[in-house]
């Protein structure tokens, strides 16, 4: 006769997120925190005492001027932000503090305006 293991009694087991896979996340969330692409991303990590500072290092797509649609605020107002949404989302995805995101701006890319024939 065998027993049924029920959930409590089942033995628990280990996840353990390699720092290449938080890098691919990193990178993803970063492309979306600045509307940049993911390959135009580079981000390095740094370990400290279980929390995570991380440097993320791309362009940033702006709007041009006189653009219905433009964003308000400034750039700097739009980095601040952009740094608090990928603390939250890199720890939402991965479980891991971020204490620290440090955004460094390689460029700035503009928005295309679309012309309709």
């Amino acid at each position: 006769m065998t027993a049924a293991v029920t959930a409590d009694q089942a033995s628990h087991g280990r996840t353990v997120i390699t720092s290449r896979a938080v890098r691919r996340v990193v990178s993803a969330v970063t492309a979306e925190a600045l509307d940049a692409k993911a390959s135009d991303v580079s981000v390095e990590l740094t370990d400290r005492d279980g929390g995570l500072t991380l440097v993320a290092k791309a362009p940033v797509r702006i709007t041009p001027l006189g653009l219905p649609n433009r964003a308000s605020g400034t750039l700097l107002d739009r980095l601040t932000s952009a740094q608090t949404t990928i603390r939250e989302r890199v720890r939402q995805l991965t479980g891991t503090e971020v204490e620290r995101v440090d955004l460094q701006i390689t460029g700035a890319e503009l928005s295309q305006r679309r012309r309709v024939s």
